[in-house]
């Protein structure tokens, strides 16, 4: 997988670049070092934790680029996002999805090119259907998903959540 995208965001003079890229072992210490708020990590996590644990950085060793596969978003040496898909052993053909960005960089097209990349990696995987669990507080991942997936059905899930299933 040696791909790599440039995302023109909306960056203001001076403001790097951000690349999207194939998550790597180096990529580590930078995901731990995202610039999280509480609330962003509540919303990612589904738990009050006041950075990102390091149990969720140790899974991101599993990650083979076929039935795990995790893109990360670089703005300088800076990681500003990360997307990943795992894949349901039950269902091969579906897989869970999710994303976190910085919250410097949230609305700033970040989430919508790691999603549209890692949806085409799913594509040659053979995964046909994406399933995201989001709180139903998260108002701006709700909007993310129907702006990607106009006709997106959501089912009411344990705890808050809404989950929905994607086709790629």
């Amino acid at each position: 997988m040696g791909f790599v995208t440039k995302l023109m965001a909306r960056a203001a003079p001076g403001v790097p670049t951000v690349e999207v890229r194939p998550y790597d072992d180096g990529d580590r210490e930078g995901v731990l070092a995202m610039r999280l708020s509480r609330r962003s990590l509540y919303h990612r996590f589904f738990a009050g934790t006041p950075r990102i644990p390091v149990f969720y950085a140790r899974t991101l060793d599993g990650i083979d680029h076929v039935d795990r596969d995790a893109l990360v978003a670089v703005a300088g040496s800076e990681v500003v996002g990360i997307a990943e898909y795992t894949r349901d052993t039950g269902l091969p053909w579906r897989a869970d999805l999710a994303v976190v960005v910085a919250d410097p960089w949230q609305r700033q097209g970040v989430a919508t090119r790691l999603i549209g990349d890692l949806t085409g990696s799913a594509r040659r995987h053979g995964i046909t259907e994406l399933r995201a669990d989001v709180l139903a507080g998260n108002h701006a991942a709700r909007a993310a998903i129907h702006n990607l997936w106009p006709r997106a059905l959501a089912a009411r899930g344990d705890e808050g959540t809404v989950i929905y299933r994607l086709p790629v």
